[in-house]
């Protein structure tokens, strides 16, 4: 006789969603998500679960503990890094309205913000402007007091709002300009891309040392449009033209595009950030291939909030 999975397993399960997406926020990879979520379950099952009143709360309070404590050990790898350090990308499904609401604070661009803030303020920030938690709760997470983590928050918000200010383009202008990015890039049409570009776009390229790519950002549009258009034209990381394969999908909220050679070998992503008008003006283009697993699984995630 099959027996029905221990009740405490039950209600792990039933947040763990959640879990992942305060972790992910918090560190800005799947990876390091994954294992803090792991981690919170073996402390979930340590734990005397006949004093916990609220298990949603207790998981998510151990799970951003963890997840601090692990973006404090890997901030001196993160500055050591060889060229621009992006997050890692996640395929993603915005399908509802609440996943809708919840696709900016989950974007390559703010997931880019997150990173210049200190451990304490980046998780304080997550938990306060994201996930709606009270300066009480918050300070019990991360064992600091409420005076702290007010003054954490209110650094952290003013800081998010001085580097990304909030442009509400829409997400149907934003899949447009997508699409004629994608037809333009794969088909080398320099003028194309040019026309989808602002004049002071902003190529942000992630290689890690593990493949070329640009150790600084590559600005101005004729000269992105000229790196893009070339997709079609040279070899890149030993994958021929004739043999490249772009898709278009969803990647952390927002619509994006993924290179795959022979096999369907991941080999890069690229996602956009959008001004009013609706044209390009950051691309985020990540290549190392330790950071393109989450995508290689096929995997689609929910990052929602509640």
């Amino acid at each position: 006789m099959i027996q029905p999975p221990d009740l405490d397993q039950q209600v792990f399960v039933r947040h763990r969603n959640l879990l992942f997406s305060v972790a992910y926020r918090i560190l800005g990879t799947a990876a390091d998500a994954e294992d803090a979520v792991q981690d919170a379950w073996i402390n979930w099952s340590a734990a005397d679960r006949s004093q916990v009143a609220d298990p949603k709360a207790y998981l998510t309070r151990i799970v951003s503990n963890v997840a601090l404590e692990r973006l404090r050990s890997t901030q001196r790898k993160r500055e050591a890094y060889v060229g621009p350090w992006l997050p890692e990308p996640i395929l993603t499904s915005a399908d509802t309205a609440e996943a809708v609401a919840d696709a900016e604070s989950v974007s390559m661009a703010m997931l880019v913000v997150l990173e210049t803030l200190s451990p304490l303020e980046r998780a304080v920030f997550v938990l306060k402007d994201v996930f709606g938690f009270s300066h009480a709760e918050i300070a019990e997470a991360v064992e600091r007091s409420e005076a702290a983590v007010r003054q954490a928050a209110h650094r952290a918000r003013e800081h998010v709002r001085a580097r990304r200010p909030r442009f509400r383009t829409d997400r149907s202008r934003q899949r447009e300009v997508t699409e004629r990015f994608f037809s333009a890039a794969t088909g080398g049409d320099v003028n194309a891309l040019m026309e989808l570009l602002s004049p002071d776009v902003t190529l942000w390229t992630d290689g890690g040392g593990k493949v070329r790519q640009a150790l600084r950002p590559v600005v101005g549009a004729a000269t992105v449009a000229a790196w893009f258009a070339a997709i079609g034209t040279v070899s890149y990381q030993g994958v021929e033209p004739a043999d490249m394969n772009a898709e278009l999908v969803e990647i952390n909220g927002g619509p994006g595009i993924v290179f795959s050679g022979t096999g369907r070998r991941v080999i890069a992503t690229v996602t956009f950030d959008f001004d009013t008008d609706g044209r390009i003006t950051t691309i985020h283009n990540v290549a190392n291939p330790d950071k393109l697993q989450a995508v290689a699984d096929g995997t689609t995630r929910s990052l929602g909030t509640r």
